[in-house]
Formats: structure tokens, C-alpha cells, sequence
């Protein structure tokens, strides 16, 4: 561990920080001294009910109907939030609307940048929200979109909202039978969908992507198509499963430009068509635990699984992390990188809970340029960015030097999601990025839609560490035999209900499947699959998934340490790591790394990896063998497949152990079961 902190927050920093007059209130309500993160934390963890009607007073919560206490049951699973509460998402969202600052920015590969006005954001919201009801789609419905990470999804989703329907969505990098597998389970009425999207200098057109998807979704009503890459109807689609549409501009600069006048065929509409009316916004207020969206499970080893959210929980959830956690307000204007079938698309929309500008971007980070993620921070003058490790490296590998390059002087804050992020990852970004900009990794997941560990303006940072648990979370480290232990490797758990716990799992009408999914371990605990540890000083290390861990001799070892170190080896692009058992009762860890282009993995390089995981992590890390792969097969929100790899080496059957559909480059599942031969 780190001896000193990277960033430590300033008087400065502390005094105008939202956690900061939120703690004042908390201390006035209750006569408590919480005048430091850890004292807070400690409280909302120790009291949950009062802690979160805490918030609810505080960022002043609305609720149709009277509610109850803020937490009846404290149950897990099945525990009772505001019972009799009813809300809806989309009020807290337009409480915020204002004519100074945009709700939106969009940015995309080779087009104009977009800007989209609160006023413009409730009017297109509006529109389409009474498009869906005029076509039969009302409270419980479902609405799916097959979307880039362009306004026309938030529009949607938040249109869908107001009716108190259920929003769903994938990405267009996946394919219409991996898209169906999720979206097909909810029998969707209505389907939103873009003509294509943009990624690597290319456009990427999707229209018989989406003939596919209509025609497995026999139940839509509506499909509303978005002229996102502003092109005809391609060849060889048939006009009767995508919407005719016989002028549009070649030029597409706003979604506009595209005539109102497109046939509509077989229930199919263009986006000008669903959005181009006067209407008012009129929310429909659902119960607290009323179902807001499903998100998905990655799905490499089974059906991907649908995660039920609730409104209320979901509102609650995500004002805390945006304003207490990332200190994120009304001047901010929020940046990402994410796409629609990754949780932290709903984590950024959520922005505009609080008010501030959230960016859409529809394009690769590093396109045409290393850089080009740094470049869109400066020209949009972002105050808060996201990104993943993977980024991190590639710019320090690329030899980047982001603030000798762009003004990023609006940067308050990097935000850190994906995977462990190494200490060396950590102090290259307070080096070339700014030391006056903490950076906050955290960790959570699609299950609760937001992180359980994280930052706050008020905690310093330390290399390679996760600065504090998130408030109301009651994170834990628990080793074999359910104690709790510090300063050593422990399960992840967390021992008190937090408000964004999945409402359901989708088809799971006795709850079984959600009960297996995290309390069959430790009833009555939910165990999250992670390896972690809580230091003296309060903050967590992560050693990677606990269902993935290496058990060398006995010894239970993180692949993420090993990670870490190899990872950031000149000549080695990526790396993974298994622990397979033999038939024969050996133990084998193969080390599989794919070099950079032109470096070539000799017995010198070998000796460098084993030397270098030897020295910075231990000897019994060191692999049996280190393999040249030709790449490294993730799941589609960029994690690696390391529990289906080891079932395919241990001799398991690849079709069923992995969902071809659910993985990013599915021909390297096939070099796995050859090296396995």
C-alpha cells in the first residue's frame, strides 16, 4: 500500500462540497458531530431508515401520496422502502430544467456537436411520451431500445418513465440475436431504434439489424426508427420491416433535418414523426418499487439475467452518488464513456437528476487520436469525466500527456469504473491529467445500478486504492467462516440494505433466482462475488472476482494483481490469467498475454513477466506458463471471460459454456479450445 495519498482535498474543497452542507444537516437534525467522511459513513450505515430519509428531506423528495418510514423492513432480500410513497423518475428530472445551461451535449465521430436545451429535452420527452400512450403503451408496458449513445436514447427512456412503462436497452455493437436474447424476454410493445451508429472512423448501419429484431419481437405495436446516421433505407432491407423513408437529407446535423413526411409503414415511424407535436408532460406517480427499468447481466455463461430497478430506489440511489459521492451539481457538465447496454449509461443520465449537463458521445475514445477522450473534455468543457483502466493504459502506452496537450482546466474530477485500476494507472493521471484532480475509482456493478465503494470531495486518494465505502453502504470483508476481517483478503459483502437493490429479477416469480444470486452463501447477506480489502485507514483494495479466484496449494489469489503488473509491461497490450484443475488433480495457471503489435514474446520477455510478478506481487503468483494469445475475449462492457476460459480449458463444452452472441470477439472462444486440445 501506498504510504501517502496522491490528492488530498483542500479548505477549499471541503467548505463548497454538497457532502459538506448535507453533513451540517444531519448534525442539526440529529445532534450528531459528523464532521469527517468516516463519522458519516459510520452513521448511515448504523441507522439506514434515518439516513435515508435524510436524503429524502435534504434534496426534498415529492411524493403523491403520504409516505411511510423510510425503511419499514430491513429484510434481504425484500426489504421496504417509503411504503405507500408514489413518484416518478422524470418529476425529479424536469424540477431541475433551466434556460442557462444545456440538459445535453452530443458529440459524435465526423458531425457537429448538438446541443439539446431543458426546454427542447421536455418538449421531445412530451411528444413521444404521448406517441407511446396513443399506441396502447401505459403503466408496467415495456420499451425497448436498440440505440447508440445518442439524446434520442435519453429521450426515450425518459419519455417511457413518465408513463410509468419499463425501459430497456442494448447497445448496436450487439448483434439482433444477442439484443433479443435480452430484450426478447420482456415482450416489448414498442421498440426505438437508430439506423446505425459510428465507432472507428466508420459508420456502422443497423437497419437490418433492426428488421431482425422486429421480427422477433412479434409483440411491438410501435417501432420508431432514428435517423442517427441520416441515410436512406439500405439495399436489401425490406421496406415493410423498417420505416420507408424517402427523403432524407444526406447531411444529417440534428435530428431535425430529416423531412417530416416518411411513410408510415406496418406501425413503423419515423423519430421527426413521434416527436414533432405540442404536448404537455404529463407523469404518471407509480409506487416507490415500481419497476423504472431492466438492465441486464452480461450473459456469457446462460441467459443473460434482467435486473429489475425501482423509481424510487433508483432516485434515491442516484442523487446520493451524484451529489454527495462525485460532487456533482447544477454547474457540472457530466461525460462518461459508456454505451446504452452498460449500467453506467443509467448511471450518467442520472445527471440530470441533479441538474447538471450530461454528455452523449457516439464514437471510440481514442479516434482518430490516443487523446481524443481528453480532446472532448476540453472543447466541451466537462468538469467531470469517466473512463476505464483499459483507457488509462493505452494513453500512457501511447505516450499521452493530456494537459500539455488541452485545456482542461474545467476538470474537477476523473471518475474510474470497468476494472482495478493500478497505482501507477492512479499517479500517471495526477501527473498528465492534473494534481488538483482527484481521482475517484469506483466499484458496484449492474445488480444495484451505481457503486458501493467509491470517493467523495472530502477523502484523499491513494494510488491504487479505492478512497472509502459509499455512504449508506454497509460494505464489509468477510473470510471463510463469515467473520469480518481488515488488512487481509475477504468476500465482499454488504450486511444492511442499500435503496437501489434490484426490486426483482425479470421471470423470477418466487424470487429464487435472485436469492441464489447473492444470499444463498450468507442468508440474510449479500455477497457480491468480489475479493477485496479493508485497510486500517478505511479504504478497499480489489483483487478481482471471488468466483474467478486462483487457489494455488490452498492460497487464494486475485488475478487482478497480477494484472496490474503485466499489464503495464511496454511490450504487453493485455493479459489473463486462470487456474485450471486437471483431471489428474494437478493445478495448472497458464498466464495468456497478447503482445503489442511489433514486439515479439521471447524467452527474454517470459523471464521479465515471471521477474516482474516475482518481485511486485510473489513468488507464488508467478504462472506455470505464459502463452501468446492472439487476443482476449471480453464480454461487451469490456470485462474478461475468465470463469467460461477456464471451463473450456477444464475440458467443458464452449457452446454451452459461453454465449457466443454476449462476446466481444467471439472467434478467439475458438483459439481457447484449440490451445485446450
Amino acid at each position: 500500500m501506498a504510504t501517502d495519498p496522491q490528492w488530498m482535498p483542500t479548505e477549499a474543497d471541503v467548505r463548497a462540497a454538497t457532502i459538506t452542507d448535507f453533513s451540517a444537516f444531519v448534525a442539526q437534525r440529529h445532534g450528531l458531530p459528523v464532521d469527517d467522511y468516516r463519522t458519516l459513513w459510520r452513521w448511515s450505515v448504523s441507522d439506514p431508515s434515518a439516513f435515508w430519509q435524510d436524503i429524502w428531506d435534504y434534496f426534498g423528495f415529492q411524493s403523491a401520496t403520504e409516505p411511510g418510514p423510510a425503511l419499514a423492513d430491513d429484510s434481504m432480500p425484500g426489504a421496504v422502502w417509503f411504503p405507500g410513497a408514489t413518484l416518478n423518475y422524470v418529476d425529479q428530472v424536469f424540477r431541475n430544467a433551466r434556460a442557462d445551461r444545456p440538459a445535453i451535449v452530443y458529440a459524435g465521430e465526423g458531425v457537429p456537436d448538438r446541443i439539446i436545451g431543458w426546454d427542447e429535452l421536455r418538449t421531445r420527452v412530451s411528444a413521444l411520451a404521448a406517441t407511446l400512450r396513443e399506441n396502447g403503451i401505459g403503466v408496467g408496458d415495456r420499451v425497448v431500445g436498440y440505440l447508440p449513445n445518442i439524446p434520442e436514447a435519453v429521450i426515450a427512456f425518459l419519455a417511457t418513465a413518465s408513463l410509468g412503462a419499463v425501459w430497456a436497452a442494448c447497445g448496436q455493437d450487439y448483434s439482433a440475436p444477442a439484443a433479443l436474447d435480452r430484450l426478447g424476454q420482456l415482450e416489448p410493445k414498442a421498440l426505438i431504434a437508430a439506423d446505425g451508429y459510428r465507432f472507428g472512423g466508420k459508420e456502422h448501419d443497423r437497419l437490418e439489424a433492426v428488421s431482425h429484431l422486429r421480427d422477433g419481437l412479434p409483440c411491438l405495436a410501435l417501432t420508431v426508427v432514428v435517423p442517427n446516421l441520416g441515410k436512406p433505407t439500405a439495399a436489401g432491407v425490406a421496406v415493410d420491416s423498417v420505416a420507408a423513408v424517402d427523403s432524407v437529407v444526406d447531411s444529417v446535423a440534428t435530428v431535425d433535418s430529416v423531412v417530416d413526411s416518411v411513410a408510415t409503414v406496418d406501425n413503423v415511424v419515423s423519430w421527426a414523426q413521434a416527436t414533432d407535436r405540442d404536448e404537455a408532460l404529463e407523469s404518471v406517480a407509480v409506487p416507490f418499487e415500481h419497476p423504472l427499468w431492466v438492465v441486464f447481466s452480461s450473459g456469457t455463461t446462460g441467459p443473460p439475467k434482467g435486473i429489475v430497478h425501482g423509481h424510487g430506489g433508483v432516485l434515491l440511489e442516484h442523487v446520493k452518488s451524484m451529489a454527495l459521492q462525485l460532487d456533482i451539481g447544477r454547474e457540472d457538465t457530466l461525460f462518461w464513456y459508456t454505451s446504452p447496454s452498460w449500467m453506467m449509461w443509467n448511471f450518467q443520465t442520472a445527471g440530470l437528476l441533479v441538474g447538471s449537463t450530461i454528455v452523449c458521445y457516439d464514437g471510440s475514445p481514442s479516434y482518430p487520436r490516443p487523446d481524443t477522450l481528453w480532446s472532448l473534455v476540453s472543447r466541451l468543457r466537462v468538469t467531470v469525466v469517466g473512463t476505464s483502466p483499459a483507457y488509462v493504459l493505452a494513453c500512457t502506452k501511447a505516450g499521452v500527456v493530456p494537459v500539455g496537450e488541452h485545456d482542461l482546466s474545467s476538470l474537477r474530477a476523473v471518475g474510474i469504473t470497468g476494472s482495478t485500476l493500478p497505482a501507477e494507472s492512479s499517479l500517471w493521471l495526477s501527473e498528465n491529467v492534473g494534481r488538483s484532480v482527484p481521482v475517484m475509482c469506483i466499484t458496484g456493478g449492474t445488480d444495484v445500478v451505481s457503486a458501493f465503494i467509491g470517493g467523495a470531495r472530502n477523502v484523499p486518494v491513494w494510488p491504487g486504492e479505492l478512497s472509502a465505502p459509499c455512504l449508506g453502504v454497509a460494505v464489509d470483508a468477510f473470510d471463510e467462516s463469515g467473520k469480518s476481517v481488515r488488512d487481509e483478503v475477504g468476500e465482499l459483502v454488504i450486511t444492511a440494505p442499500t435503496s437501489s437493490m434490484p426490486v426483482s429479477f425479470w421471470n423470477d416469480p418466487d424470487g429464487k433466482r435472485y436469492r441464489e444470486a447473492y444470499f444463498d452463501l450468507i442468508p440474510g447477506v449479500w455477497r457480491h462475488g468480489d475479493w477485496i480489502t479493508i485497510t486500517d485507514r478505511g479504504t478497499v483494495l480489489m483483487h478481482g472476482r471471488s468466483d474467478s479466484t486462483l487457489n494455488r496449494n490452498g492460497i487464494r489469489m486475485g488475478s487482478a494483481d497480477i494484472y496490474q503488473v503485466v499489464e503495464k509491461i511496454p511490450e504487453i497490450a493485455e493479459a489473463l490469467v486462470v487456474g485450471v484443475d486437471l483431471a489428474d488433480g494437478r493445478y495448472w495457471m497458464p498466464l495468456f498475454v497478447v503482445p503489442v503489435i511489433g514486439a515479439e514474446v521471447d524467452e527474454d520477455l517470459r523471464g521479465r513477466i515471471r521477474l516482474t510478478i516475482r518481485e511486485q506481487v510473489s513468488p507464488r503468483h508467478v504462472p506455470d506458463d505464459i502463452i501468446v494469445a492472439p487476443g482476449i475475449p471480453h464480454t461487451r462492457t469490456g470485462k474478461k471471460l475468465e470463469v467460461p476460459l477456464k471451463r473450456i480449458l477444464q475440458g467443458a463444452d464452449a457452446h454451452r459454456t459461453v454465449d457466443r452472441a454476449a462476446v466481444d470477439n467471439p472467434d478467439l472462444l475458438d483459439w481457447f479450445v484449440r490451445c485446450r486440445r
